[in-house]
């Protein structure tokens, strides 16, 4: 197989998650704005409660990556059972993600929301904001349920080399989600006027519009998805399976765990300075997110074509899968540095805020932007790690790193100087990536 026969394959799975995900990023930017115009404070509250949510999105990813890795090497073995086996895996530990993370927020939701609303603001009010953030929190949990359901379904279709269903049912989220924002948080034909809270509503409504569309397509077409044939008979899997799948997944749990921890830290770190600064990181990682997909949705692709490279046996190829695709990510990440610092002083123009806060947005879009293409290179480098396996390896160098290195630099740089919120930035910046979900 040559380079551009790889490229191919790769964007062939690539893509469909690239539109899922850049849809879905596109529509959460149109909500931002939507609930940006509600004021600083609505703003702030839905990205406060979205950074504890990511959390539990990250470490149920992590936990399902694990089962992951084995899902596409069973597949590339033409292990039909195993398939199934790691599956059910998926499903338990969904299960435990959900209860737990549901558990810890709504025990612990005021200390942990006000972790963000120490620092200074004289434009903001503090407790506007935590009020906000607690309604918002209280009806997002709703969706997790829905989350979990269709995290396992479009993980497994995912690895056994079907993208398009997990796409055509992210886009009817999206749509329910635009079409019900607009209804909800504005009151419009009819419906109430719930600002914040609709806001909240719109998105459970469409990940469970989006959960039910994933399991009629696939199960309206089990023919086409035979492990889905008998997959719930039983939660039963086999001793030895499932050792192997848990040594494996503790890692990748811990690591997306703690990884995603990290990234909340560091917003909290952030926050010491004022909450115009959560506000400007938040409208910077709404561009951003838009346009990392690119890089995320191609590791993913390689993690799942080396996966199923090892599963047949042919490292040659697998190597062969991971150099030409690395490179070929890095390229297309230099591209997309240039059309973030193009945009970095128009997009946050946007939004109903101040200037400092658009002053602050700029600053972070620009930093990001510079270490684009390390950060496509290091997710493919991930991606090529875990799907061999080399849980540990990505641990060290990924959430150890960031508590490590990244963490008490930020800490530092904002609680003990005077020097200007990009410089903590700069320092966590190569080492912050998203994962596809």
């Amino acid at each position: 197989m040559d380079r551009r026969t790889i490229i191919k394959k790769a964007m062939l799975l690539a893509i469909p998650m690239m539109i899922q995900s850049g849809i879905t990023n596109a529509v959460g930017l149109v909500d931002h704005i939507m609930v940006g115009s509600l004021g600083t404070e609505a703003m702030t509250a839905v990205s406060i409660v979205g950074q504890l949510l990511f959390v539990y999105a990250l470490a149920l990813i992590g936990g399902l990556s694990g089962p992951g890795i084995y899902t596409a090497q069973f597949y590339g073995q033409g292990n039909t059972e195993g398939v199934r086996a790691s599956t059910r895996m998926k499903a338990i530990i969904a299960i435990v993600c959900t209860l737990i993370g549901t558990a810890v927020l709504l025990l612990f939701e005021t200390p942990l929301i006000n972790l963000y609303l120490h620092g200074e603001s004289a434009d903001i009010d503090s407790a506007l904001t935590l009020g906000y953030a607690k309604d918002y929190l209280h009806i997002m949990l709703l969706g997790l349920p829905a989350m979990a359901v269709t995290q396992i379904y479009a993980s497994s279709l995912r690895e056994t080399g079907n993208s398009v269903k997990p796409m055509a049912a992210g886009i009817v989220s999206v749509v329910a989600d635009v079409f019900f924002n607009y209804l909800l948080i504005y009151g419009s034909l009819g419906f109430p006027k719930m600002g914040v809270n609709g806001a909240a509503a719109a998105t459970v409504i469409a990940r469970y519009l989006e959960m039910i569309t994933l399991l009629l397509w696939v199960y309206l077409h089990k023919k086409d998805h035979p492990f889905v044939q008998g997959l719930w008979s039983t939660l039963r899997v086999p001793r030895e399976t499932g050792k192997r799948i848990l040594i494996k997944t503790i890692p990748i749990f811990l690591n997306e765990f703690l990884w995603a921890a990290s990234i909340a830290a560091m917003t909290q770190c952030f926050s010491t300075r004022g909450l115009e600064v959560v506000a400007g990181i938040n409208i910077s990682n709404v561009l951003c997110n838009l346009m990392n997909v690119v890089f995320v949705s191609l590791g993913c692709a390689v993690g799942i074509l080396v996966g199923q490279s090892l599963g047949a046996g042919d490292f040659i190829m697998a190597k062969r899968q991971s150099f030409t695709l690395t490179w070929f990510t890095a390229l297309l990440c230099m591209g997309l540095t240039f059309a973030l610092i193009a945009l970095s002083r128009v997009f946050p123009m946007l939004y109903q805020t101040t200037d400092e806060v658009r002053g602050i947005a700029t600053d972070f879009i620009i930093a990001t932007a510079i270490f684009f293409p390390v950060q496509g290179v290091l997710n493919t480098l991930y991606f090529t790690l875990r799907s061999g396996g080399k849980t540990l390896i990505t641990f060290a160098f990924d959430s150890v790193f960031s508590w490590v290195v990244s963490i008490p630099l930020a800490f530092i740089l904002c609680l003990f100087t005077d020097l200007p919120e990009i410089s903590p930035c700069l320092s966590s910046t190569s080492s912050y990536k998203l994962r596809i979900s």
